[in-house]
């Protein structure tokens, strides 16, 4: 039997044992800027890793927040785009704390691996960087396509599980998969369009109207290059990122690599092997792409204008979470986007292959994939390994991409 409680901070019952009431004691801004802080400096591994910490602090043993409204939280941060950890993040501190303490949390749980990765990205691409450094950005970098296929197929099973169609889930899988490997920048119209194509489809089986949809934005393209241009870079990346992080790595390429010079295709995948081995978000390699264009002003520049949009939705539109939640055409919309994205993220395994230059670099591309598949090793120990091989090449006299 499940009974369900009513009140703000319900929970559920389940047999005849309940769950402990969650704490009511209101904890301190120095309390919340702690622990976000230190999930900020030991959240390696990414949204799922993100997640359970958060869990175990707020759910399991503060019992600040009941385990039925976290998992709604989820739920309704993975219908926005961004970074759904980071928006996860900060609607926790937003619950305990309100809108002081959604800053406070969101900031202390992204400023370590902003700091971290900002370090090494101005040790990365230094004028002159070391042999070892230049060794291990190669190899690392050359780990980066396994990595996106590893974080994709995660997402198959839970995605398919969500299809009404099996048919509609595959050709929207495979419409991200093709746009990520061909069309870089414009991945997100699709992303867009496979998710009002699934509304439309919805609606029309039962009964809407087709016009009372909301038009998908256009993307638009600003001319030149400098801080407004990094800037405009920065918001597609935070505003965009249907599905998880590695969705705007095409976009983020394009605009870095090919249309704004900022950086070369080498110094790129060193860019996204950063984002995986520091703690953090993968939307953080914007910080890094931030720092090629403008130094450490960049960098932060960047890195404010990719997260400003996880803060507004949350300081925004925080209690409404759980309407959210329950929007039917919201889910619809999701319903498309959704797979399309899992199938950006392993399409985009084509253009981070394609930036490799050495032919010892595919060798480590197969080692990774044997460390991640086969052997189930974790994306941050596969991705030093691949940074040591690099390293080892070098200093064999092995030819390392400028």
């Amino acid at each position: 039997m499940t009974l369900h409680l009513a009140g703000p901070d319900a929970w559920y019952v389940r047999g005849v044992g309940a769950r402990p009431e969650p704490s009511t004691a209101e904890p301190a801004l120095s309390t919340v800027a702690w622990e976000w802080g230190r999930i900020g400096c030991i959240g390696f591994g990414g949204p799922p890793a993100h997640i359970a910490l958060l869990r175990k602090l707020c759910v399991e043993r503060r019992r600040w927040i009941a385990a039925p409204q976290f998992e709604d939280a989820i739920s309704a941060c993975n219908l926005l785009p961004g970074p759904a950890s980071t928006q996860l993040a900060i609607f926790c501190a937003w619950r305990l704390r309100g809108r002081i303490g959604a800053l406070v949390g969101g900031a202390c749980f992204i400023v370590p691996g902003l700091v971290l990765i900002l370090g090494l990205a101005a040790l990365f691409l230094s004028g002159s960087p070391p042999l070892w450094v230049k060794g291990a950005g190669a190899g690392a970098g050359a780990a980066v396509a396994a990595v996106a296929v590893q974080a994709g197929w995660g997402l198959v099973p839970d995605s398919r599980r969500r299809a009404l169609s099996g048919l509609r889930w595959a050709a929207y899988l495979l419409a991200g998969g093709l746009s990520a490997a061909t069309i870089g920048p414009w991945l997100v119209l699709v992303l867009i369009g496979c998710g009002v194509a699934e509304l439309a489809i919805r609606r029309i089986r039962v009964g809407g109207s087709v016009s009372a949809l909301v038009p998908a934005p256009v993307i638009a393209t600003l001319g030149g290059g400098g801080l407004l241009s990094l800037a405009w870079v920065a918001f597609k990346v935070g505003a965009l990122s249907y599905g998880g992080g590695f969705v705007i790595i095409p976009l983020m390429q394009a605009d870095a690599v090919n249309r704004y010079h900022w950086m070369t295709s080498g110094q790129f995948l060193n860019a996204v092997a950063l984002g995986q081995v520091t703690p953090g978000p993968v939307v953080q390699t914007v910080a890094v792409v931030g720092y090629a264009a403008a130094g450490v002003g960049g960098g932060l520049l960047a890195a404010l204008v990719a997260f400003s949009p996880s803060f507004a939705f949350v300081l925004l539109g925080a209690d409404r979470f759980d309407r959210l939640r329950g929007n039917v055409d919201a889910a619809a919309f999701l319903g498309g986007a959704g797979p399309a994205a899992v199938g950006a993220i392993l399409g985009v395994a084509v253009p981070l292959t394609r930036a490799l230059s050495e032919s010892w670099q595919y060798a480590v591309l197969a080692g990774a994939a044997a460390l991640l598949f086969p052997l189930r090793r974790g994306v941050v120990t596969t991705l030093l390994l691949a940074g040591v091989a690099g390293v080892a090449i070098a200093y064999a006299g092995g030819q390392v991409p400028a």
